[in-house]
């Protein structure tokens, strides 16, 4: 009888090298690992090697990377979305895609399971499951280090009674997470938020101390809220991302140091480099300043905000995530224009915008010659916007407060009653 089939989330790191091992021997089930390429810089090839040598009975990997700007990267950038005002979500954006093709996996090969390596108090387990209840509730979920609870040196131990090859060690200093939207950095030293990050935890990124004594100026076009050039030149999404994330690495742009509140109920430090996903959030709003009314903006602001939060918990697919994508796409559509930003030791700077479709009106913003500005109703308008507040403040204000009661929002306890 044939034994029933799991399709493992497969990194080749040693959770997940080592998960193919203890699936075969806890679950009695045969392993088809799934890794996508989604830019974190791997050796493909190898990790597939890697997998069947492990035990895995297939090992299917995939280029996904323009799947993944185009799908997942791009309309977080339209919506704007900066979970806590500081993290583009690059991991948060990767999970629901690997969801995703891992079930459709899982349906080419027959398989009745999905797994994955992730932790019982971090945030991808929920990434991970919730995504896979919203899309295959009937597949089993099986996660291994949440079931094992080994502590690292019990895990490098089973790994070599079995035989598993792993490049980590006890001394291995960080956790890292990786694609090419951005770089996420978390254990260690780091785990104390008074200690500065310290050098070795930096890739991709030079110190802005070290970087050129001379800025860079880039000049990105974007349509539709899209970005689809650099320097004039047309690329792919994939590309110019890895571009930007040259340039602005180059040039210490694209660091954070975050101390996060995780879904799960904790705070985390996280350290992020993300240079393209820095540069093009802010040249991205700046062109929405350009381009979007004020009240426009301002909602847009709220979208951000929930956007973020639906995709950092796991949310991706939720009918509410959908609607809103909805709004963002209309909102866009007149978010197109050119931004020229400056990079300079860390910092990355917006010096000029222009846009077909820009609100910015010389003729009214002018004090020179050509003002058409119609200062005679000025008057008329400030006595309009301001008559509430004057009636408030006649009829209620200027006439003394009355005293407040105290308010309570607990029912009194039994001990408040004797």
């Amino acid at each position: 009888m044939a034994r029933e089939k799991v399709v493992l989330a497969y990194s080749g790191g040693l959770d997940t090298s080592v998960a193919v091992k203890w699936i075969n021997e806890k679950y009695d089930m045969d392993v088809i690992t799934y890794t996508c390429d989604l830019g974190q810089g791997r050796d493909v090839d190898g990790i597939k090697e890697k997998a069947i040598k492990t035990g895995a009975v297939e090992a299917v990997i995939e280029d996904t990377k323009n799947m993944f700007v185009d799908f997942f990267v791009w309309p977080s950038l339209m919506a704007g979305t900066m979970y806590e005002g500081k993290y583009p979500l690059a991991t948060a954006l990767g999970r629901p895609l690997i969801a995703h093709r891992m079930v459709e996996v899982a349906k080419e090969h027959g398989a009745t399971a999905v797994a994955h390596g992730c932790t019982g108090k971090g945030n991808d387990q929920v990434r991970f499951d919730v995504s896979f209840q919203t899309l295959a509730p009937q597949l089993k979920i099986i996660a291994p280090v949440r079931e094992w609870k080994w502590t690292r040196t019990e895990e490098l131990q089973y790994a070599k009674e079995h035989g598993i090859e792993v490049e980590a060690t006890k001394e291995s200093i960080f956790s890292i997470d990786q694609n090419l939207w951005g770089r996420s950095v978390e254990a260690g030293i780091l785990e104390d938020p008074w200690v500065a990050p310290p050098k070795e935890a930096y890739k991709w990124t030079v110190a802005p101390e070290e970087a050129p004594d001379q800025p860079v100026e880039v000049t990105i076009e974007f349509e539709q809220g899209r970005p689809i050039a650099v320097d004039g030149k047309e690329m792919d999404g994939a590309d110019l991302i890895l571009h930007l994330n040259k340039i602005g690495g180059e040039n210490g742009v694209g660091r954070i140091d975050h101390v996060e509140n995780r879904l799960v109920g904790i705070k985390s430090r996280e350290i992020y480099e993300a240079p393209a996903a820095v540069i093009l959030h802010n040249a991205h709003r700046e062109l929405e300043y350009l381009t979007l009314s004020r009240q426009a903006l301002r909602f847009k602001t709220f979208i951000s905000q929930t956007c973020s939060d639906i995709i950092y918990d796991g949310l991706w697919y939720s009918s509410f995530h959908q609607d809103l994508m909805g709004f963002v796409e209309k909102n866009q559509r007149f978010v197109s224009g050119t931004v020229r930003v400056s990079l300079y030791k860390g910092n990355h700077t917006v010096t000029g915008l222009k846009s077909e479709h820009s609100l910015y009106s010389p003729e009214l913003a002018t004090y020179e010659e050509g003002d058409q500005f119609p200062h005679e109703t000025a008057l008329g308008f400030i006595r309009i916007h301001g008559l509430a507040q004057q009636t408030q403040a006649r009829q209620q204000l200027l006439k003394g407060e009355p005293s407040s009661k105290p308010t309570r929002i607990m029912p009194p306890s039994q001990s408040d009653k004797s």
